[in-house]
């Protein structure tokens, strides 16, 4: 369907990039570029994002934090510094509601307000997380919290660990975990063999990028890590802490020693603000979720609302730097500022490359689903403390076929995360429950506040 451009250009546009990761840093670069001074609002204390996440107080080199991508790290940072210094840069700044043209925001417990006339949502993504018996216990963390651990705090979640679930991000934090010191007990990659093997005439489409994985693969392998496929991880023991990890491995069970697991089933996009401004969602069948609709461009379906980055679809970090700067020449272009149209076609070029790439390690990580496997005792909601077994009576006694009817029944999804945690896992389950496709139970709904607001803060005038 076609998308929308916003009916009349201002004299003065107020441009705004919500997020600070590869694609709104260069999103913001691009608009200071043609005159432009955007806001930016992020919610971390450094520009970066999650891949390039930065430390209040570095240590090591680059090259240890970040790897081969260390030399686009230090320069996504510099930029990012430029930025601080010529934009209206409002760091540890999140945005908690949004309508037509304004923000709600929060930092440091104190509300504010942002109007804008274009609007560019590079919010990025999280991990796609799958419950499974143990998953509450202490000592369980997604990969990207091993990263955060890891980067931004410069520690390990354990002498022993084993890294779990799928995804290009398994490998590369073992990796990132083995070379600081970590003993890596076991990375499980749900994935089979042959799935990464029938994806390589599509992955040999950035040669770079498929040799740096293989090396983190061949680097695991001999320094002694153990690396399975086809590997589904069946549950964690331990008493007030993770012990040790169970995985089925072909035909058999095995017992894995550690003090910490790191699990992720690939990553999901942040769409919280998309939906709150009513843009068009539509089902990816590869993603296993609801994306929001976009033209090439970069347009939603929302005249003056703008995607790039894995907060529309999940496509690495270099995309979502191309994604970034080409929205935000066509945000430029539809507010009647003359943009470089010989740029815009190289960027198209490019994002066509890397699209197919990425469609190549869809292929090689196929994402998991979750519903006959998790136990009834399983806790799938951890804000609310709902359980698989009371979601399976709740869709059972009022044959609920729609995600959003069984989260009134059951507050599933009504916590602090909003869904963020367990909304992957409870749309499988009514899936397998109900036996109808995944795509038929919808998503749920953003509602505001999507991110958590302290509660000093209510009562209090945001202007």
């Amino acid at each position: 369907m076609p998308m929308n451009v916003p009916s009349s250009a201002s004299a003065q546009p107020q441009m705004v990039v919500v997020g600070a990761g590869p694609a709104g840093v260069r999103a913001a670069q691009t608009l200071l570029r043609h005159g432009v001074r955007p806001v930016i609002i992020d919610e971390a204390p450094l520009p970066g994002g999650q891949i390039y996440r930065q430390s209040l107080v570095p240590r090591g080199s680059a090259r240890q934090r970040y790897g081969f991508e260390h030399k686009r790290a230090a320069a996504l940072h510099a930029a990012g510094a430029q930025l601080r210094g010529q934009a209206d840069y409002r760091a540890r700044t999140a945005v908690w509601n949004a309508t037509p043209g304004h923000l709600d925001l929060v930092r440091d417990g104190d509300l504010d307000g942002l109007r804008y006339s274009h609007l560019l949502i590079a919010t990025g993504a999280t991990d796609r997380v799958l419950p499974f018996p143990g998953w509450t216990l202490p000592g369980v963390f997604s990969l990207g919290g091993a990263q955060i651990a890891l980067k931004g705090q410069h520690c390990l979640l354990g002498p022993r660990i084993v890294f779990a679930g799928t995804g290009p991000l398994l490998y590369l934090v073992a990796y990132q975990y083995a070379r600081a010191g970590g003993q890596v007990q076991a990375v499980l990659d749900s994935a089979p063999l042959a799935a990464q093997a029938s994806a390589l005439p599509a992955l040999l489409n950035q040669p770079g990028t498929l040799a740096k994985g293989l090396y983190y693969l061949g680097w695991l392998r001999a320094h002694g890590v153990p690396v399975h496929h086809s590997a589904n991880l069946l549950a964690t023991h331990g008493t007030s802490r993770v012990e040790g990890v169970r995985a089925r491995i072909g035909d058999a069970q095995r017992d894995f020693a550690c003090d910490a697991l790191a699990v992720g089933h690939g990553l999901r996009a942040e769409t919280q603000l998309a939906d709150l401004l009513d843009c068009a969602f539509d089902f990816d069948v590869a993603q296993r979720a609801w994306l929001p609709q976009r033209d090439a461009d970069g347009r939603s379906t929302v005249a003056g609302v703008y995607l790039a980055g894995d907060g529309a679809g999940i496509g690495g970090a270099m995309l979502a730097e191309l994604s970034g700067e080409r929205g935000a020449l066509t945000m430029l272009a539809d507010s009647g500022i003359r943009v470089d149209a010989a740029r815009l076609r190289w960027l198209a070029r490019r994002q066509a490359a890397l699209a197919r790439f990425r469609q190549g390690l869809d292929r090689a990580f196929p994402l998991p689903g979750t519903g006959a496997g998790c136990d009834d005792g399983v806790m799938v909601c951890r804000c609310e403390e709902v359980r698989a077994g009371e979601l399976r009576a709740a869709a059972g006694q009022y044959a609920v076929d729609d995600l959003n009817r069984l989260k009134a029944l059951t507050r599933i999804g009504m916590g602090l995360c909003q869904g963020r945690m367990c909304q992957s896992g409870a749309a499988e389950l009514l899936a397998d429950c109900r036996r109808i496709p995944l795509s038929a139970v919808g998503r749920m709904r953003g509602q505001a506040p999507v991110k958590p607001l302290p509660f000093a803060v209510l009562g209090k005038d945001p202007s």
